[in-house]
């Protein structure tokens, strides 16, 4: 069972876009600069997502990318499958020939309900549920930060030297 990063770069640029397209386009720049994935990997993987009608692409100054769906609508697996990316646990990519004498393997049935399983939940998730999650974590540490302030202000030395 494999989910490269193919997969999973695709998912996290999915969640940054949804995160704020709310200002408009989003460019590809920002997302590689926030999430720390190769602006070039992430043209490959937006060309893919453009093309299953994931995205939209607006061109020109101020432009970027949006979503072409809403956020409800684009589950997991569908990001996952639109750019090339299968989950597959068995050895003989579903065709049942695993074994040496090109039989299931004594495994086969196993791994198969598991990809079943795994395509249920991945289709079950919502893009709208992994932002709202990650706007829930973004709260919490904006309020976790305010919680944090210090009580009183410390000068600092260059403060303390235009004071005197």
């Amino acid at each position: 069972m494999r989910l490269t990063t193919k997969g999973r770069f695709a998912v996290t640029a999915m969640i940054d876009l949804a995160l704020r397209q709310h200002g408009g386009p989003v460019t590809l720049a920002g997302i590689s600069e926030r999430q720390k994935i190769s602006l070039s990997y992430l043209e490959q993987l937006f060309g893919k997502l453009r093309r299953r009608q994931l995205v939209s692409s607006v061109r020109g100054p101020g432009g970027g990318y949006c979503l072409a769906k809403p956020l409800e609508e684009i589950s997991v697996s569908e990001i996952i499958h639109a750019v090339d990316e299968s989950l597959d646990a068995t050895q003989c990519g579903g065709k049942r020939d695993c074994s040496e004498d090109q039989r299931p393997c004594m495994t086969h049935e196993l791994w198969t309900r598991l990809n079943e399983k795994m395509f249920e939940y991945l289709n079950s998730v919502s893009l709208s549920e992994l932002v709202d999650r990650q706007r829930e974590k973004i709260g919490a540490t904006t309020a976790l930060l305010q919680d944090e302030r210090p009580l009183r202000r410390v000068r600092r030395p260059a403060e303390a030297l235009v004071a005197a």
